[in-house]
């Protein structure tokens, strides 16, 4: 650059100042994660839509994490901690961070907040969640046809309804195509722990069970039922690394588009606070490949099965269905209400663990 160049470059960067006109600065986007992104699972998945979105925007944005936060008061303050940073959009990823977005969204009205999986709404606060359920379905048919000790188990993290739905949703299409099947549940009572959830799928192992369904974050239930020759499925992410077997298929979260599209609307000037739960037929809750360790036939009635969701004419919680106990649910033809679901806090009629007190 000779200097005529930079004199004329100066010239124009002190107009831009007398005339108080600023380049523009991107746009600051914060994530809160409860695991971290090595995770292979939940927290994985929000961190490749994090990349994703960022990398969309070309410039216009900038993103940042904190990972491995507790839910509670450490959550709490990891929240406060970005919007002090300077970020105007802050995604909180886990359940438990409810309270805690809740709260700093109150003390930073000028910031916009997104918390997944959560119910709780404010002006400058959404709530964000996928229909995991609708994917339960679909790898509990294959569930179902894969068992031949007709013992499945699931590891549940917490009971809150997000985890009831799933284990409900997959034992109903489980016993669909198998009626003699069982499921044992045991709680590890964390999202993302991998000594705990290996341990969890090792009491399930000891029960007998030869298929293993998690709602647990890590690939640790994976690498456990490999050892044993059982099978698994890939919870939140692929966990394609255990394919073939033992993981037969995944349940994968692909929240990329939301973000993009929730960054654009604070970009716009047209964020508004909502309520967001799609699942299959948004593309929100996707099936991973069914592998070959799965008969064709089966594949071919759990492809089905994705396919009726998809379009609308076919929901997991149809009737006619009964509670653990075997008071009557839903009759016959009888849909499940979302209001019905977002408070789900019993087993269905067949489970015979013990709902969690």
């Amino acid at each position: 650059m000779n200097r005529r160049t930079l004199l004329a470059s100066a010239a124009m960067a002190l107009g831009l100042v007398a005339t108080g006109v600023r380049a523009e600065e991107p746009l600051k986007v914060g994530f809160i994660y409860v695991g971290v992104p090595g995770d292979g699972g939940w927290t994985y998945q929000h961190d490749q839509a994090r990349q994703e979105m960022e990398a969309h925007f070309g410039g216009k944005v900038v993103t940042s994490f904190i990972e491995n936060v507790p839910e509670g008061a450490d959550a709490e303050r990891a929240i406060t901690q970005l919007a002090l940073d300077g970020n105007k959009l802050i995604f909180t990823t886990s359940f438990g961070f409810m309270d805690a977005t809740v709260n700093v969204a109150s003390k930073f009205p000028d910031v916009k907040f997104e918390h997944a999986t959560g119910y709780k709404l404010a002006s400058n606060l959404s709530v964000y969640d996928a229909r995991f359920y609708e994917g339960r379905a679909v790898i509990g048919t294959i569930a179902g046809r894969m068992t031949k000790s007709n013992k499945i188990g699931y590891i549940g993290s917490f009971p809150i309804p997000e985890v009831i739905q799933g284990i409900n949703s997959s034992f109903i299409h489980a016993r669909k195509v198998n009626p003699n099947v069982e499921m044992k549940v045991v709680w590890a009572y964390t999202w993302f722990d991998p000594a705990k959830e290996a341990d969890a799928a090792s009491a399930l192992i000891a029960e007998g069970v030869d298929v293993i369904l998690q709602h647990t974050d890590s690939t640790a239930p994976q690498a456990k039922a490999q050892e044993a020759g059982i099978y698994t499925f890939g919870q939140a992410s692929d966990m394609a690394a255990y394919k073939p077997r033992p993981r037969l298929s995944s349940i994968i979260d692909h929240w990329s588009p939301y973000y993009i599209d929730r960054v654009q609307a604070v970009l716009d000037g047209k964020w508004e606070s909502k309520a967001s739960w799609t699942g299959i037929k948004e593309g929100t809750v996707q099936i991973g490949e069914i592998t070959e360790a799965v008969p064709a036939e089966v594949k071919a009635e759990a492809e089905a099965v994705q396919a009726s969701i998809a379009d609308g004419s076919y929901h997991p919680f149809t009737g006619p269905l009964k509670k653990q106990d075997g008071s009557d649910w839903l009759a016959e033809g009888q849909v499940a209400t979302d209001a019905d679901l977002q408070g789900m806090n019993f087993f269905v009629e067949g489970i015979k663990a013990e709902y969690p007190k």
